[in-house]
């Protein structure tokens, strides 16, 4: 069997030699733009982070020369009772200040994406603030749970209820913390709502026609569509969360009797306060392992729920 080759007209060579060369100058155009970031990166992230694996298994408390020790730290580490104490102050504040998260924003985003006179307004007043500064927030909601006269245990007085110490206990410390997440939901509200609008129209005119009403719509259409948005924000969100400590520093400090020491703060703690580099780091890695972990389950259950669009769904 004779094998034939198509043959290649000058226009065609032309076109494709002008294509690739075009192809080529885009590229050297991305790496030229992304530059100034790996610059940053390379000598501002990826040798602190070099250094801190090393540091790891070291002893260092910043008076001396670092001292290999080797996996001590790490020993040490899973011999901590406040490592247990931080870790599951910090899973109980992530899992519960992303799915109010989660569900707020989320509804937020249903509401602000209705077709009324001054919609632009509100969307900016529950936008607003998540751009407040953090330690302005932090103040603001501890006169907001202080016991005596914060204005969430005086609501709660007005229908006979006596409200808890809150910040000031330690069974509700951490239920306070995840009920202030809320306050900074207007950065994943923008994200939802961008996500709502980026639905196609006629999937709803579709359930219309076929007697679908508001909740069927809203599940079939709105969750599914949305649903990449949703698993954008758990990730996100959770990463986020478990990395938490700049308002709790400031509001709590860890207590009372550590019930708000999260992992975060226990990391600075240990570097900055008691100035044990090396254990320092060894907390940190392990908390890059956990959130690794957690993000590659999260990824493999994504399978089951996330629709992305002319994609086939695993089960």
């Amino acid at each position: 069997m004779q094998l034939t080759s198509e043959k290649v007209s000058p226009q065609q060579k032309a076109v494709k030699k002008a294509t690739s060369r075009r192809a080529r100058r885009e590229e050297r155009e991305f790496y030229l733009f992304i530059l100034p970031w790996l610059i940053g990166f390379i000598f501002f992230g990826g040798g602190p982070i070099i250094a801190s694996a090393f540091l790891s298994f070291s002893n260092w408390s910043l008076l001396s020369s670092p001292q290999w020790i080797g996996l001590q730290n790490y020993q040490r580490l899973f011999q901590d009772p406040l490592f247990y104490v931080a870790l599951k102050n910090t899973l109980y504040y992530g899992i519960g200040s992303v799915l109010l998260s989660v569900v707020v924003s989320f509804l937020l985003a249903l509401l602000l994406n209705q077709k009324v006179h001054g919609i632009a307004f509100f969307r900016t007043i529950f936008y607003l603030p998540s751009v407040v500064s953090g330690i302005a927030t932090a103040l603001l909601w501890i006169n907001i749970f202080h016991p005596d006269f914060g204005m969430v245990n005086f609501l709660l007085g007005l229908v006979g209820i006596q409200g808890p110490g809150w910040l000031a206990s330690e069974q509700w410390v951490i239920p306070a913390l995840i009920i202030m997440s809320a306050w900074s939901a207007g950065s994943t509200m923008i994200i939802y709502l961008a996500g709502l609008q980026g639905i196609p129209a006629h999937l709803y005119e579709a359930a219309s026609i076929d007697g679908a009403g508001n909740w069927s719509k809203f599940w079939h259409v709105t969750v599914p569509m949305i649903s990449p948005v949703i698993f954008f924000n758990l990730i996100t969100g959770f990463i986020a969360s478990l990395q938490a400590f700049v308002l709790i520093l400031v509001m709590t400090n860890g207590g009372p009797a550590n019930g708000s020491l999260v992992y975060g703060l226990y990391i600075y703690r240990e570097a900055f306060q008691y100035f044990d580099m090396g254990y320092a780091s060894a907390l940190a890695w392990v908390l890059f392992i956990l959130i690794m972990l957690i993000t590659m389950i999260q990824l493999g259950l994504a399978r089951r729920w996330v629709h992305y669009e002319g994609a086939i769904q695993r089960r």
